[in-house]
């Protein structure tokens, strides 16, 4: 990021919100797709936090502690992903602004091009990592979680879930560009794994939750 810009998690909601709704490049679905997931995230942090669980057993109180203590980590992550992502864009626009007029000029440009195209598909995949992660943690919440607060779980599910989906959008768009064939590979492949995943356990996350009250006092 450069210096005269302070990272997003710094700004206003809605001076953030003015950000995404302006006619700027940055930022973008990627730094959204993020976004959505720290709050998703934030919210089974709450959840997991409250002092009644389930049924009010022991293990469900230390089974909602470790995952609280393992969700915490992962929104810290996907909100440093909202300005890399932004980041990882101003590097694509930089390298394609550079000049191409000679043969040099133009194997450096698309060497760049190409190296800035690959830093701005790790970022989403790393947004879909933390997000299926996220999402296993939320099947521990959903099972343990105190009754009334399972529209809050379910809402931070269905965000997380669409970090995840949104990211994958980002990344699929990248590959597209990018011209190497064992790096493509690679990722599509982690991409396909980290989706099918993502959805497996949202899909079961929301099931366990489904039949309880969907309000929280």
């Amino acid at each position: 990021m450069p210096d005269d810009l302070k990272p997003y998690s710094e700004f206003a909601l809605i001076d953030l919100l003015d950000a995404y709704a302006s006619n700027a490049p940055v930022p973008g679905g990627g730094s959204a797709a993020a976004l959505a997931g720290a709050l998703g995230v934030s919210l089974l942090v709450m959840a997991a936090s409250l002092p009644k669980s389930r049924t009010g057993a022991p293990e469900e109180a230390a089974d909602l502690a470790e995952a609280a203590a393992r969700l915490r980590p992962l929104r810290d992550v996907l909100v440093q992903l909202i300005d890399a992502d932004s980041d990882a864009y101003r590097a694509v626009m930089a390298a394609m602004k550079l000049p191409k007029t000679a043969d040099a000029e133009k194997a450096s440009r698309t060497a760049a091009l190409q190296s800035a195209l690959k830093a701005a598909t790790d970022v989403p995949l790393d947004v879909m990592r933390a997000g299926q992660q996220a999402l296993t943690g939320a099947v521990i919440v959903a099972r343990n979680v105190y009754r009334v607060a399972a529209s809050d779980v379910a809402t931070g599910i269905e965000l997380i879930g669409s970090s995840v989906r949104s990211a994958a959008l980002s990344i699929d768009g990248n590959l597209t560009a990018i011209r190497d064939g064992s790096y493509t590979a690679r990722v599509s492949a982690e991409r396909d794994q980290l989706a099918g995943d993502s959805a497996r356990d949202a899909a079961q996350a929301l099931e366990i939750v489904s039949g309880s009250p969907r309000s929280r006092p």
